[in-house]
């Protein structure tokens, strides 16, 4: 007995050395800044860590404090937060008293007056603070922040970590940004009702001690107090805080440089508490009243913007209160109060209106809340004053002006500062929207002075004045809505105002001011007032060129031939010019504005000339004639597209449509069968990869004209059939080309992806020929993205497709299974996710045949075949821990009982049926990785529900399913399971499944 104990004693002493020796490298190595070493100090502290009992050794390294290194003593403090976060509860109660007792001598080390620790020490020292509490309060520690208060007193580092600690409890059990479980939630509720009872009010003493004591000796001190009062507020008692002693306290914090922004946020929180709305008017009234008589309402005075953005902040929370309270008064039928917290509310408009118009962004955007709310209350209003109104129109000039850009705006260069301006922008546009909803008259004749005003002198005025007019002419287009963007109808004054500031906008010349800013402006405000071409028609031939020459798509700068409006987010006419759907401002660009006017009556004398005037701009261009083209490969893409939409939907008979169309695909089909042919020659890999980018730009270039075409307007009745055929030969050779194979399999894939849709059934005799090459040599990738392909081709041509499907069917099935059996690393996820993808795409195409009625595509396979496709569709649905596979294969044996599960179905799948497909109906539901909280799994079990289900109805006459399970199975529970199946309503199948699922068993 005594040898034991001895050699226990050896091995505890043994243990104790090595984890200081740990602790000893750790900070050897830190201090030496050791690469290797490091890498194992840190493996020593991952021991120190998982290990039981070397968290007592830290303990005693932080309440001695052996070591001097900061690094050392935040990883001690990192393992006894390990030790509380995930074995507290296994702590006897002596361990859990060492913690508390580390804790507190560590504190008391703090008080000695030395050198103070570093802010990342103190910070993890409260939290570890923080979380023993929350684990210890309500139980075995209810003092605890009594015997904090107690040990440090006022001592400026102790209540350095007291402030500390009070914002890390804060986080942990109060933060709405922290996402908490039910029963932490709880926890904390319970937590938080204990405080307020027990310690609140000795908190709040102390903060007031800590305030008064250091407001001049210690400002970072007491801002940190600042911070904890703004953070406890919203749940403690507001009568601790919002009374004489502490409010006047607070106030005079306002005058103090080091404090007063502190003091302004923490002033903001007492106004944000929920309360009463008389309680919360009387509040906000007598802050207000102290405000004022302190000067601080003069806002001019004032120099330090830092500070008046917090008092922006403050005084948007004063006003949104108001609101708020006003609000619920008017709901709650109190007029009296109502009114008088209306006045209140008015009273504050004349502040609001300085800091909105301050020239400091910050200030004016946080006051934007306010002032929204403000505008809302009055458009509930029946009636407006005066006074009401002049405030609207001086909310209204505020708005106009802070519009404006500045001139250090970078727009070559836009980075964070422009960006937050583009967002404050935003908040702006809110304001002009609400006003127009308060005095949409005064909103129209505003713009309508600053537009008409600055129009007439353009040549003059710098960038910003003028491109604020266009843009607040622009922004009148959601601010004064009209149903379909019909601007240039209905109510005539505003008809008669848009339309006249339209007609100055295009004839004023303003198109060629030359900055970017304005050039864009123009541009989108012309695109957002399409419909004027309707109404004024003579002005289409100039604003088509300003798109066309130099303002436009030929402009200098390569930002605003980028950013002009693309084809497919404009606005859709039918042939009377009725709008069926409105793209988006923020994606459109410049190269889709003939499209805006293409179907009015007055286009088409102009669509031959713009087709002409781009011809430029639609050549491929090589990559060896170094030439630098004024469009990007993708915005050619656009600009193809609106060619095609100007062919296809102008008036011309369809052999001029043809001939339009052969002229535009021509050029580029010539370019790429040379380029093609330069690609087989080339030998440089480099020199084939800019070719083979080329040529997929050029068959994406194609393609894209044919999005043009539509239910109405089809590729037959526009006489263009011809044209795509020639293009289908012409790239078809790609798929034979040794190089490259992947890029040019690609781009024609998606060509003939849209070549099913438009040409129909002319493009089946091309299929086998594309088919074939795209299966030799092919990689998972290319097989991947070819099963979609013949799944679009069965599903649209059906039977059409069945002799070509039946010839296909084996030699794709097999090149899919050679890939699937290839080899691959056990941590090759790239490798692991390639074949899922590929498994799916199998499986989605089986389900295809199926579902399409095909069974003989499948059935005429031959014996063999069938039994090994069908073996695999087991597999999917059983073996495989992917649901979406897993729902597909369910499908697809659903579908295969419904086919050939009939006394006329194929030989031998009525035995298929009961060896295989039942038991893998209840097999999946068994395994492990089945999780009903995953939502593609619970749609898998569905499907398999109805698998069952259709079992059942086709083979009722057979006997019922129970029959054909295992027979170690329980008869009760499969009487119970045909009982169930005999249920007409599906629902009660799923349910029961689903409690199958739960219980994971069935009972022997």
């Amino acid at each position: 007995m005594t040898t034991s104990l001895a050699l226990l004693l050896a091995e505890l002493i043994l243990f104790v050395n090595k984890c200081h020796i740990c602790l000893a490298f750790i900070s050897a190595s830190l201090s030496l800044s050791l690469s290797l070493s490091l890498f194992q100090a840190l493996a020593y502290f991952e021991q120190l860590k998982e290990s039981r009992d070397g968290w007592e050794v830290c303990a005693q390294a932080l309440a001695k404090g052996i070591y001097g290194d900061d690094h050392v003593k935040f990883f001690c403090f990192q393992v006894l937060e390990h030790q509380i976060k995930f074995r507290h509860g296994s702590l006897t109660g002596a361990q859990q008293q060492l913690i508390r007792e580390t804790l507190m001598k560590w504190l008391q080390l703090q008080l000695m007056g030395g050198q103070p620790e570093k802010p990342f020490i103190k910070n993890k020292a409260a939290q570890v603070l923080a979380l023993t509490f929350v684990r210890e309060y309500l139980t075995i520690w209810p003092k605890f922040f009594f015997d904090l208060l107690s040990l440090v007193g006022l001592n400026p580092h102790g209540l350095d970590i007291y402030l500390r600690t009070l914002m890390a409890v804060d986080a942990e059990v109060v933060d709405r940004d922290i996402l908490h479980s039910p029963e932490e939630t709880r926890r904390n509720t319970l937590i938080k009702d204990h405080m307020r009872e027990s310690c609140i009010p000795a908190l709040v003493e102390s903060w007031y001690q800590i305030l008064q004591t250091y407001q001049r000796s210690h400002s970072e001190l007491t801002c940190q107090c600042l911070e904890v009062v703004g953070a406890y507020v919203s749940w403690i008692d507001l009568n601790l805080i919002a009374n004489d002693r502490f409010v006047n306290l607070l106030l005079s914090h306002m005058s103090v440089e080091e404090l007063r922004e502190e003091a302004c946020d923490c002033l903001f929180e007492i106004i944000n508490k929920g309360m009463d709305p008389v309680d919360k008017t009387k509040l906000v009234e007598s802050l207000s009243q102290v405000l004022q008589s302190a000067g601080f309402f003069n806002v001019e005075q004032e120099e330090d913007v830092d500070f008046l953005a917090k008092f922006s902040r403050l005084v948007n929370g004063m006003g949104q209160a108001l609101v708020l309270s006003w609000t619920k008064l008017t709901k709650s039928g109190d007029v009296k109060v109502a009114t008088e917290t209306l006045q209140a509310l008015e009273a504050k408009v004349p502040l609001l209106l300085q800091l909105l118009v301050h020239e400091d962004d910050d200030i004016s955007a946080n006051i934007v809340g306010f002032c929204y709310d403000y505008l809302h209350v009055l458009k509930q209003l029946p009636l407006l004053t005066d006074q009401q109104k002049n405030n609207a129109e001086a909310i209204m000039l505020a708005v106009m002006k802070k519009l404006t850009y500045d001139d250090e705006y970078n727009f070559e260069n836009e980075g964070e500062d422009e960006a937050m301006f583009v967002e404050y922008r935003k908040q702006l546009k809110m304001l002009l929207d609400r006003l127009a909803q308060v005095s949409p008259e005064l909103v129209l004749e505003s713009v309508r002075r600053v537009f008409t005003s600055t129009m007439q002198g353009w040549q003059t005025a710098r960038f910003m004045e003028v491109e604020v007019a266009i843009r607040l002419f622009y922004m009148l287009g959601e601010a004064l809505p009209a149903s379909h963007g019909a601007h240039f109808t209905g109510d005539g004054s505003k008809a008669s105002a848009l339309q006249d500031m339209m007609r100055t906008l295009i004839s004023s010349g303003v198109s060629e001011y030359r900055h970017t800013s304005v050039t864009l402006e123009f541009f989108e405000t012309v695109v957002r007032y399409d419909k004027f071409f309707i109404v004024e028609p003579q002005h289409i031939p100039s604003i088509l060129m300003a798109f066309l020459d130099h303002r436009g798509l030929r402009h200098s700068s390569p930002k605003v031939r980028i950013s002009l409006p693309h084809p497919q987010t404009l606005t859709h006419r039918d042939r009377c010019g009725v709008d069926v759907g409105v793209g988006s401002l923020s994606e459109t660009g410049i190269s889709d504005v003939p499209f805006h006017f293409l179907n009015s009556k007055h286009m088409n004398s102009y669509i031959e000339d713009i087709l002409s005037r781009i011809q430029d701009l639609l050549e491929l261009a090589p990559p060896e004639n170094g030439f630098q083209a004024l469009l990007s490969s993708d915005d050619q893409l656009f600009m193809f597209e609106t060619a095609g939409v100007l062919i296809v939907n102008g008036e011309s008979p369809a052999d001029r449509k043809q001939a339009l169309m052969r002229s535009l695909l021509t050029p580029l089909l010539e370019a790429f069968r040379l380029l093609l042919n330069k690609l087989t020659q080339e030998g440089d890999e480099d020199r084939q990869t800019a070719l083979a980018d080329c040529l997929s730009h050029a068959v994406g270039f194609a393609s894209r004209t044919s999005k043009a075409f539509s239910n109405k307007q089809t590729v037959k009745l526009c006489g263009c059939s011809e044209v795509y055929l020639d293009c289908l030969q012409t790239f078809l050779p790609a798929l034979s080309c040794p190089v490259q194979r992947g890029a040019l399999r690609s781009a024609v894939r998606s060509f003939l992806h849209r070549m099913i849709i438009c040409l129909e059934e002319e493009v089946l005799p091309f299929i086998p020929a594309a088919s074939e090459h795209m299966l030799k040599d092919c990689e998972p990738k290319d097989l991947q993205e070819f099963i979609p392909l013949i799944s679009q081709i069965t599903a649209k041509f059906k039977s059409q497709v069945s002799p070509f499907l039946q010839q296909i069917f084996m030699p794709l099935v097999l090149a899919i299974f050679e890939v699937l059996s290839q080899p691959a690393e056990d941590n090759d996820q790239t490798a692991a996710l390639e074949k899922q993808m590929l498994r799916r795409s199998y499986f989605s195409f089986i389900q295809t045949i199926a579902s399409s009625g095909m069974n003989e595509v499948m059935a005429n396979q031959g014996a063999e075949n069938i039994e090994r496709v069908l073996f695999t569709i087991i597999q999917g649905a059983v073996d495989f821990p992917d649901p979406i596979a897993q729902k597909t294969c369910f499908i697809i044996l659903s579908r295969l009982v419904e086919l050939w599960g009939g006394k006329d179905g194929l030989v031998g799948f009525p035995d298929f049926i009961y060896k295989h497909i039942v038991p893998a109906c209840f097999l999946a539901p068994l395994k492990t990785t089945f999780d009903l909280s995953d939502a593609q799994t619970v749609l898998a079990l569905s499907e398999c529900t109805l698998t069952l289900k259709m079992i059942h109805l086709r083979r009722v006459s057979n006997g019922p399913i129970g029959l054909y399970l295992s027979p170690q199975k329980s008869i009760c529970s499969l009487q119970e399971l045909c009982q169930v199946l005999q249920q007409p309503d599906t629902k009660v199948v799923k349910n029961y499944m689903k409690v199958f699922q739960t219980n994971k068993t069935f009972n022997p």
